[in-house]
């Protein structure tokens, strides 16, 4: 079965009953000329029931031959997922995540791959609704439909899923999920629009995917299955009881201790005290303490959330709109181009920054083909910030969507390659963390960034703010905490400048929640942005005059296209050289641009002479050094630089008349050469020497001789002159 509908400039179409028919849902979804097929699988057997975590695993894939392309790469499979198709599988947990059943402890995967793509039109809004209409297919319980679109805006006007070329017009670019009745996950980058802005594209996001879940309903409503059913465990009643009576108090005393590791020892301490109480006192049933365990983590919950709504006291003694203390400094690193620590109360970030050429830019393939990234954010989670031993592997995908979200945030005030000819790479070194370690490293980037002289346009800061819902009961939190954050209902990520926001990133553990209620959080976050820039700025306000002593210096020439294969040489023979004599790198544009990265600027005047002495150009009038290349009967040829030559004419070596060209010039001389002449095909004339006269000089002296024997034949033919006195 197919529904269709209009949305924005194309049709979505979502088919199911076609192709995957043996998973537990399946969806076929189509928008303008790209497709993505997406399924839903659970394992028939029930997994570890002591697990505290949804067992989801979400991935996504995108095929080579979906844009008619074969890898590039070893074996021409395509390779492990990138960063694109990490965080498109992240969008899509994130949102999918919370509508499962807690209780529900079976395997689940959900799998998106891209079969088709037009390159204009991207593929993750497919995704995440084809997500959501294979699971409410299928008889996985799952608490959906969601829909998901992208808005931009151009000239004002919001767009409902931007083509890529109007993504890059646009000043945001928000991707939004939802239910029919709330927002679930909002995620996306704005070049500082004011907060009450952003809301309203998310108004304007959730219209739309209104639509979008009518047009599930209408599927699922004739192909859905039926729900398969699922065991609930129930804790015994006398055992909640007597670890609720034993425990509450205890717990209760552990608000309000600011800090971390204090507490956690003081909760741990708890847990082995009731656990030993109950021992004493008969408890032996078979999973009394994974029992007692969960228990004591929904006191903690409970407590914690009682002492926010009835007293507004938080878990650290802070009131809900307070900040931590926060501290910053600049130049922490010696040799490096830029560094920066920014602290906010047990979350510490260590910035880094190095600049480097054109070459350095990361070379980006997707289904849009390839581009190039002169800006590089890189998130590091290291397993000591939090206390803990755990094996250092390839970076996660928790790394990737922090790392990636940061660099959104500080894009929008990024120079541009004219301004600042260097490529950027911040590497964020997570030191400390209790929640938010992505807003510090915007923090502590923007600080590394100045101290680099990397001319930013403004300062950008990040404040996460989190929330408390009971019914009608809410309140927001600013400043997050990692307990809050774990026990809370969502985590709402706000970056910008004084002007706007920068970045947003939004996810929620309830089903949803109201638009008013983010144009509330949002705009408390902007206040606590607010105090943070003025915190930055008193430990440096604007960018530093000069780069680092320890960076390089970037010198711009520019030299005729066609003279880029001379300057490379076979192999890059010729570059090379270059690059060793002068001691620089080198890097050359297709459209002639030449890069000279040097320490100094004499490094750098010594590889500009070098390249020049090859990609320069002939000029009619100037006088060359040259060495003779070859002699022939008729003149020789003379090479004026590497690679360009000319040709003397005997009739233009010197002032005399010369019988043989072997009389002034030999093979290997070094002469002075003058350009007397560029054709249309660029062969050039010289002429060595007082030279008598150019070809077109003495075709106009011929042409004179010509006009004097035209004249005298005829004054042979006038009649006679007869002298006076003969007549």
């Amino acid at each position: 079965m197919k529904v269709e509908m209009q949305l924005g400039n194309e049709k979505l179409s979502i088919e199911t009953g076609r192709v995957a028919k043996q998973a537990d849902g399946a969806a076929w979804i189509q928008y303008g000329g790209t497709v993505v097929l997406i399924t839903a699988v659970a394992d028939k057997k029930m997994g570890d029931e002591e697990l505290d975590f949804l067992p989801l695993t979400v991935d996504y894939r995108e095929r080579g031959y979906a844009a008619g392309r074969i890898p590039g790469i070893y074996g021409r499979r395509e390779p492990r997922p990138g960063v694109t198709e990490t965080l498109i599988a992240r969008l899509i947990d994130h949102c999918l995540r919370p509508l499962f059943p807690k209780e529900f402890h079976y395997e689940i995967q959900v799998l998106a791959v891209t079969l088709s793509s037009d390159k204009e039109n991207p593929p993750d809004t497919l995704a995440m609704i084809g997500a959501s209409t294979a699971l409410c297919l299928s008889d996985i319980p799952f608490n959906g439909p969601v829909g998901a679109v992208i808005v931009g805006r151009i000239n004002g006007e919001f767009i409902v899923n931007p083509t890529y070329e109007q993504v890059e017009e646009s000043d945001m670019e928000l991707f939004v999920t939802g239910t029919s009745s709330a927002v679930m996950t909002v995620e996306g980058s704005a070049k500082e629009i004011p907060e009450d802005e952003i809301i309203d594209a998310i108004e304007f996001a959730h219209a739309h995917i209104k639509e979008i879940i009518k047009l599930q309903e209408e599927l699922i409503q004739v192909c859905g299955k039926s729900k398969r059913e699922y065991q609930v465990k129930v804790t015994d009643e006398r055992l909640d009881a007597r670890t609720r009576e034993l425990a509450t108090h205890r717990i209760r005393e552990s608000i309000g201790m600011a800090d971390k590791q204090d507490r956690e020892t003081y909760l741990v301490s708890i847990q082995e005290e009731i656990l030993d109480e109950l021992a004493e006192e008969g408890e032996s049933s078979e999973d009394y303490i994974s029992d007692t365990v969960a228990i004591l983590t929904a006191i903690e919950k409970e407590e914690m959330r009682k002492a926010i709504l009835d007293e507004g006291k938080r878990v650290d003694g802070r009131g809900p709109s307070d900040l931590r203390e926060i501290t910053g400094e600049v130049s922490v690193l010696p040799r490096t181009h830029g560094s920066a620590i920014f602290t906010r109360g047990q979350t510490q970030s260590l910035c880094v920054v190095t600049l480097g050429t054109s070459a350095d830019e990361e070379v980006v393939k997707d289904l849009e083909g390839e581009s190039m990234k002169p800006f590089i954010l890189h998130y590091n989670f290291p397993p000591f910030c939090t206390g803990e031993v755990r094996p250092m592997r390839a970076p996660s995908r928790r790394e990737i969507g922090h790392g990636a979200l940061a660099e959104k945030a500080l894009l929008a005030v990024m120079p541009d390659k004219e301004t600042f000819p260097y490529t950027v790479r911040v590497v964020s070194e997570i030191l400390e963390s209790n929640a938010s370690s992505s807003m510090a490293t915007v923090c502590a980037a923007t600080l590394a960034l100045m101290d680099a002289g990397v001319s930013i346009k403004s300062p950008v800061a990040g404040v996460g703010v989190g929330l408390i819902k009971e019914d009608d009961r809410e309140v927001i939190l600013t400043d997050m905490l990692g307990t809050e954050d774990f026990l809370g209902d969502m985590d709402f990520k706000v970056a910008g400048t004084r002007q706007g926001v920068t970045a947003v990133q939004m996810d929620i553990k309830i089903e949803g929640v109201t638009t008013e209620l983010m144009r509330k959080a949002i705009n408390q976050a902007r206040s606590a942005r607010l105090i943070v820039l003025d915190k930055m700025a008193e430990v440096i306000s604007e960018p530093r005059d000069d780069i680092s002593p320890y960076a390089p210096r970037i010198y711009k020439i520019h030299i005729n296209p066609e003279k880029i294969g001379d300057v490379i040489g076979p192999r890059g023979r010729v570059v090379r050289e270059i690059q060793d004599e002068a001691d620089v790198v080198i890097d050359i544009s297709d459209d002639g641009t030449v890069e000279i990265a040097a320490d100094n600027a004499q490094k750098a005047e010594r590889a500009k002479e070098l390249v020049m002495a090859i990609a320069q150009e002939a000029e009619i009038g100037k006088e060359y050094k040259g060495k003779v290349k070859r002699v022939t009967p008729f003149g020789a040829f003379i090479e004026l630089f590497p690679g360009t030559e000319g040709m003397v004419h005997i009739s233009n070596l010197g002032s005399t008349h010369i019988r043989r060209v072997e009389d002034v010039l030999h093979q290997g001389d070094e002469v002075t050469a003058k350009v007397i002449g560029i054709d249309e095909y660029g062969k050039i004339d010289l002429s060595v020497g007082d030279r008598r006269r150019t070809s077109s000089e003495r075709r106009s002296r011929s042409g004179n001789r010509n006009n004097r024997d035209r004249d005298r034949n005829e004054r042979r033919r006038r009649s006679p002159r007869i002298p006076k006195g003969r007549m």
